[in-house]
């Protein structure tokens, strides 16, 4: 694959991303090992960048990978926490989990967060605290927002911005597709790197993977697009989507067919509500005492997951 600038950041990256969140607890639980060998086999068809986060509980499917590994790898992780001792904690935690001295990239993981840049703002202030300490190469943020994503724009220490995209807006809190796709390519002319999450809508717009993939890509602004891939199929289609070569329709009509889903295991579920509260697209409520899903407006992000004290919710 060609690589692409991302923004100012002097990082030139493959424009399809490695997202890792469907390898890791809240989605497949993939073996540490099986994980490993699928982010190796991106690695040696061309994928440079893995996204990662403190709640991904994938930094040791990325070590595996990586274990041996003398190739460029651009390593991305993000941090949901509220206080900057927490955030410290996430920050160094994945520095010594993926055993490397500097990620390339930490994001404020601020996907419910209107205002980042005032209510993060401690959160950013020890992001670039630790930039100066070596320990990050780049700051951003990460959002569901078109307000944070104009906001970035005027703000001159984050460097890149990790929007949620598709062609639907599903899981845009404030507005359209369209009007994120503005703010994409404000953002981008401001400078800062852009690389888009949720192109499928977390699986809903699976059935059509390969017109909303290109949809995302396509957009002013976006220099790449983190996918969530879970076989070495998956990934070599991919790959040949986003180097424009030529598609394998048979197989592409296999990957569209699949279809994901929230699995809330009702028996063990105890009505607590943690659950509708995490949720970023109102997907979830709770009825007779059970959590519900409106699978119409659910898109798979895993967060409920995250939140869930009796770990009883999944993506399957």
């Amino acid at each position: 694959m060609n690589k692409v600038l991302l923004g100012s950041t002097g990082m030139a990256v493959s424009p399809l991303i490695f997202g890792s969140l469907p390898l890791g607890p809240l989605q497949a639980d993939m073996p540490l090992e099986q994980a490993g060998r699928l982010l190796r086999h991106a690695l040696d068809r061309g994928v440079n960048m893995i996204d990662t986060a403190e709640l991904y509980e994938t930094f040791g499917h990325i070590r595996a990978a990586l274990k041996g590994y003398n190739g460029s790898c651009y390593l991305v992780s993000k941090t949901h926490a509220t206080d900057p001792v927490t955030a410290r904690q996430h920050v160094e935690r994945a520095l010594r989990e993926l055993c490397v001295e500097r990620l390339d990239i930490v994001h404020v993981h601020a996907a419910r967060v209107a205002d980042p840049f005032t209510e993060r703002a401690a959160i950013i202030d020890l992001l670039l605290e630790m930039r100066h300490e070596g320990k990050i190469a780049h700051v951003g943020i990460s959002t569901h927002y078109i307000s944070a994503v104009r906001q970035a724009a005027r703000h001159p220490e984050i460097a890149v911005v990790h929007p949620l995209i598709n062609r639907e807006g599903m899981g845009i809190l404030d507005g359209s597709a369209q009007e994120m796709a503005e703010a994409i390519a404000e953002v981008a002319t401001a400078g800062k790197g852009v690389y888009a999450m949720k192109a499928l809508a977390g699986g809903n717009l699976i059935a059509q993977a390969r017109q909303s993939l290109r949809f995302v890509r396509d957009l002013p602004g976006v220099h790449g697009v983190a996918v969530g891939m879970l076989s070495e199929t998956e990934v070599d289609a991919n790959i040949a989507l986003f180097s424009d070569s030529p598609l394998d329709d048979g197989l592409w009509r296999g990957l569209e067919a699949r279809r994901r889903r929230l699995k809330i295991m009702e028996r063990f579920c105890v009505g607590c509500g943690a659950c509708v509260e995490a949720c970023t697209n109102h997907a979830l409520s709770v009825f007779d005492g059970k959590a519900r899903v409106d699978e119409d407006r659910c898109i798979l992000c895993g967060y409920c997951a995250a939140v869930c004290p009796e770990f009883m919710i999944r993506v399957v």
